[in-house]
């Protein structure tokens, strides 16, 4: 959802990319997969002790298991998705490399038990690293309410990703038309009560088309929930352009 209002995945974090991808959005989930293959490389090569290429079983092995570990991922668990991926992968590869007899006297003690989701890492996060977790919890469950508050809505992520405007001035453009609903109690009111946008009502106070408002009505209404409500993460995101 958040590429979908700034279309910046720069401004994501890797694990905000993981609950997208767990919320259903699999462009975010396949570039992942792609983005990440010399991480899963390297983690592969550092159990075979030797160099993986695309052709190797060892690699697809590697590859599953980061989509696996992109999905099981929690981040109230303490660990970063990197970190939860890199036990996943060695488990996974290591008990691959022992069920085809080789390297028998492989093992691999990653503080990890048989549910792979309770992984824990907080005895070696920093104080640094602590703070920022929790600072992503917080922002998670901000993530998760608006796709609660979506939903009331008929809306779901992959509806926003695939109706968001694709030009910067076009996203602009409906960031103003959301602004001008927010301000006005009558216009925001029906939003809230009518759960759809007030098109009609809405044309005669912005110089913006009735056929241009109908295509970003879904990304309108998002935007208009941000900063009408206590999506402080989310606000972010957008705040470089409230200004405009």
């Amino acid at each position: 959802m958040l590429n979908c209002l700034v279309q910046d995945r720069k401004q994501i974090s890797l694990e905000e990319m993981a609950l997208l991808a767990q919320h259903g959005d699999e462009n975010i989930l396949n570039q992942l997969l792609q983005d990440y293959q010399p991480f899963i490389k390297k983690t592969v090569s550092s159990v075979c002790k030797h160099y993986i290429n695309d052709s190797d079983d060892e690699f697809s092995i590697g590859l599953i298991a980061f989509h696996d570990s992109i999905l099981k991922f929690d981040e109230s668990k303490g660990a970063s998705l990197l970190s939860f991926a890199e036990v996943i992968i060695k488990r996974r590869v290591i008990d691959y490399l022992r069920s085809n007899n080789k390297y028998k006297d492989l093992s691999f003690d990653g503080g990890i038990n048989e549910d792979e989701s309770s992984l824990t890492f907080e005895n070696t996060l920093s104080v640094e690293e602590y703070n920022r977790n929790i600072d992503n919890e917080k922002r998670k469950d901000e993530i998760n309410r608006f796709a609660n508050l979506l939903q009331t809505f008929g809306l779901k992520f992959k509806d926003l990703i695939k109706h968001s405007p694709k030009h910067e001035d076009a996203r602009i453009n409906a960031i103003q038309v959301a602004k001008t609903l927010v301000n006005d109690p009558e216009l925001l009111h029906y939003l809230n009560e009518k759960k759809r946008l007030p098109i009609k009502m809405l044309e005669s106070k912005v110089n913006v088309s009735r056929k241009t408002l109908e295509r970003n009505r879904k990304y309108i209404i998002a935007i208009a929930l941000i900063i009408s409500l206590d999506f402080v993460y989310l606000r972010e995101y957008v705040k470089g352009r409230l200004s405009q």
